[in-house]
């Protein structure tokens, strides 16, 4: 017998709540996307499932949620034609390639050229004006030396930070402030987020490119983004920093939270990705429904594991661009599984507890 592809994991409450009383689209308030680079292509047939059936019955307003890669595929969510902007999305990603030893003004201008390709001419009007979609889109101000591009400085404020995380995460907020990029037409539930110093930047279309590229700029591999019309000067960088899985409040007391997520185990920053005890809070998940691929499912995909960013240094280009679509290709096995859950409304029967 064929093993499950997907796993449906929920918190305490969202657990509860469905076995009870079913999954209902209508109760989702808002879809989470976590930071992950390369990691996303194993959720780009999810998200076209969930970008064709789930969207259009979303009972409005509902907040979407990213970091870093989150975050491009949330303004591919929002904008007017999701799955067309999603499929430029995958076909870009894919494509994209790099002198053998890229700088980082190279990989910083491929991803902004990326960008701008994926939404397009009316797509960040389409976004700010969504009529149910709310995006709001992390990122993190780096503050003192973290703020430099020169390599010896930024690496020493990067090393400073590895350190004083080993301490206590709540250090990081002494070198990087949250920043939330929100819309202001429905304030989220993780608008006053608590655990770092944070700031609060109106998501416009004047700013809203600047914001998605900031989300994604991997410290010492890509530029930061400097002169964000609308937020307090200084350089803006990947919101994976601070806020990796996710680690706060995403729902409202009375609806759920969707995750399509790449794995069933969640870390709270970056740097905390080789901490065995650094947990998620269980309270942060209380309302959330974690959709994700099975480790059963993932030893089964090219080397055994979802595509990352050791992939550019592992392997030629040509063998990176063949792994990754092979990838791609067996996660189509995901998204019929999802959409045959949700045929057979077996989602409820299917949940597992966090």
């Amino acid at each position: 017998m064929k093993s499950q592809a997907l796993l449906f994991k929920a918190g305490r409450g969202a657990y509860k709540d469905i076995r009870e009383r079913g999954f209902a689209e209508e109760r989702i308030g808002t879809i989470a996307g976590a930071s992950g680079g390369a990691k996303w292509l194993v959720l780009s047939q999810l998200d076209r499932v969930i970008a064709g059936r789930l969207l259009p019955k979303l009972s409005g307003p509902v907040h979407l949620l990213g970091s870093s890669i989150g975050a491009w595929r949330f303004a591919c969510y929002a904008q007017s034609d999701p799955l067309a902007a999603i499929e430029r999305f995958e076909s870009l990603y894919l494509a994209q390639s790099y002198s053998d030893k890229p700088a980082a003004d190279e990989i910083s201008r491929v991803g902004r050229d990326m960008l701008q390709q994926i939404i397009g001419e009316s797509g960040v009007a389409e976004i700010v004006a969504s009529p149910k979609l709310r995006l709001h889109i992390l990122a993190v101000l780096s503050r003192h030396i973290t703020s430099s591009d020169i390599r010896p400085l930024l690496g020493a404020g990067m090393l400073a930070a590895i350190t004083a995380n080993l301490v206590s995460r709540r250090a990081l907020g002494l070198f990087f402030s949250r920043a939330l990029f929100f819309d202001v037409r429905d304030l989220p539930p993780f608008y006053n987020a608590p655990g770092f110093p944070m700031e609060r930047i109106r998501l416009s279309e004047s700013n809203l490119l600047d914001a998605v590229a900031a989300s994604g700029s991997i410290p010492m591999l890509m530029n930061g983004v400097r002169n964000i019309p609308g937020a307090p000067p200084g350089t803006y960088r990947d919101g994976g920093i601070l806020d990796y899985h996710l680690d706060l409040q995403t729902s409202d007391p009375d609806r759920l939270t969707l995750y399509p997520h790449f794995f069933d185990w969640m870390k709270p920053g970056w740097f905390d990705r080789q901490l065995s005890w650094r947990k998620h809070d269980p309270a942060n998940t209380e309302r959330t429904v974690v959709i994700c691929p099975s480790p059963d499912f993932i030893s089964g995909l090219p080397n055994g594991k979802v595509p990352d960013r050791t992939d550019f240094v592992n392997f030629s280009q040509k063998e990176r661009m063949k792994l990754w679509q092979e990838a791609v290709a067996q996660c189509r096995r995901l998204a019929d599984e999802l959409n045959d859950v949700l045929d057979k409304g077996q989602l409820a029967a299917r949940l597992e507890r966090l």
